[in-house]
């Protein structure tokens, strides 16, 4: 039976992967700021097979409560075999580049308070010596394309961090693994103009996250296709990059 600590645990992905660690009976800890919505996963969670679950109802960009919430899930858990951290935003790139407090703000959400939340779960991972931390940034991270550097620049930094907790952690037998989806048919991508060929089902990631958790992989483009896509974005000259509208 896994022990799972899910931040961002209503989001599409994460729900994905919830149901199918319910269904092998692993005991949650589920964090989100919708008490509602948290609440009802829960009890889903619960009818498909869970152990047990308790909701923590959190805004990660309140730094001072990840101490307490972490405490708190440490009570309820006693020990964290998988902590998933899955939240964050897309944020409109165009209103970033006008509004300062905005794009600090997004930038706080899908950057600087994983940072925070993965700088204490360390310590605690280091202290039990195993679990794997499990961090969803993006492909967008792996190169500022024009259309969404602010959300770019949030998943880079995350996964330059993951990069070097990594090799931290795996001398103290624990696993890192950065996750990077693609386009997702969720909530926060609906109503953009994104190429049907290229858009997965949160089922199809999450399938891909529990194997990669499993075989302890460092890396995971979420779906695979991605690994290849984003090495061709990569290799692009500068000079021609710059005059793109990728």
């Amino acid at each position: 039976m896994k022990r799972v600590l899910i931040i961002g645990a209503t989001s599409a992905i994460a729900t994905a992967c919830a149901r199918m660690w319910a269904e092998r009976g692993a005991e949650f800890f589920l964090v989100s700021r919708n008490k509602e919505k948290l609440e009802q996963t829960g009890a889903d969670l619960m009818a498909r097979g869970a152990t047990a679950t308790t909701c923590y109802s959190m805004d990660v960009s309140d730094f001072s409560s990840h101490v307490k919430m972490l405490t708190q899930c440490l009570a309820a858990l006693k020990q964290i075999d998988i902590a998933l951290i899955a939240h964050g935003t897309l944020p409109n790139q165009q209103l970033c580049e006008q509004d300062v407090e905005m794009a600090l703000r997004e930038f706080t959400i899908n950057g600087t308070s994983v940072i925070s939340l993965l700088t204490l779960l360390a310590k605690q991972f280091e202290t039990q010596h195993c679990g794997t931390l499990a961090v969803i940034s993006s492909v967008a991270g792996d190169r500022g394309r024009p259309s969404n550097y602010l959300y770019g620049t949030a998943k880079a930094a995350v996964s330059t961090f993951c990069e070097g907790l990594s090799a931290r952690l795996y001398k103290a037998g624990v696993h890192v693994i950065d996750i990077k989806p693609g386009f997702v048919d969720t909530p926060m991508t609906q109503g953009l103009p994104l190429p049907a060929a290229l858009i997965a089902k949160p089922e199809q990631v999450a399938k891909r996250i529990i194997k990669g958790i499993e075989e302890k992989t460092t890396i995971l483009y979420a779906p695979g296709f991605w690994k290849a896509i984003m090495l061709i974005i990569k290799l692009i000259p500068h000079f021609i990059f710059k005059r793109t509208n990728l």
